[in-house]
This record gives structure tokens, C-alpha cells and sequence, in this order.
């Protein structure tokens, strides 16, 4: 498959985020945004679709440890 042109980019992006908006609005509830989750899947490359994924979920993981702060389990090593 070729690179994606600058239209094609920019509709990935705006799948992407429409997606995005509404797990948020849900609270990550993937069944009440099937529809956006399909339009993105098909608007983007597959390898694009796992990447922000992976984006998403370490988004939410650094918004997390940045509100909540970071605490090591108890047996942790110190290094």
C-alpha cells in the first residue's frame, strides 16, 4: 500500500479524533462507538489504527500518573 495522500491524512485525522471524542464522551465504552470505530478502521491504514491506539492508551496512562502521581509497588527494586 502507498503513503497516504494529504487528503487521505487529513481524514484519518479527523476519524481519528472523532473517534477519540466520542470514547471520551463514553468513558472508553467501545460498543456506543462502534460507528466512529469503523470509519476510522476504514479511513486509515491498519498499521496507522494500531499506532494511535497504542497512542491513546499511553495518553491516558501519562494523564493518569500525572494527576495521580506514581507510587512503586513495595518489592520494586530502587535503582
Amino acid at each position: 500500500m502507498s503513503a497516504p495522500n494529504a487528503s487521505e491524512r487529513k481524514a484519518c485525522w479527523a476519524a481519528r479524533d472523532e473517534l477519540w471524542k466520542c470514547l471520551d464522551v463514553h468513558q472508553d465504552q467501545t460498543s456506543a462507538c462502534e460507528k466512529h470505530q469503523r470509519e476510522f478502521e476504514a479511513k486509515c491504514p491498519a498499521q496507522w489504527v494500531k499506532y494511535f491506539a497504542k497512542r491513546r492508551d499511553f495518553l491516558k496512562y501519562k494523564e493518569k500518573i500525572q494527576k495521580e502521581g506514581y507510587e512503586p509497588t513495595e518489592g520494586a527494586s530502587k535503582l
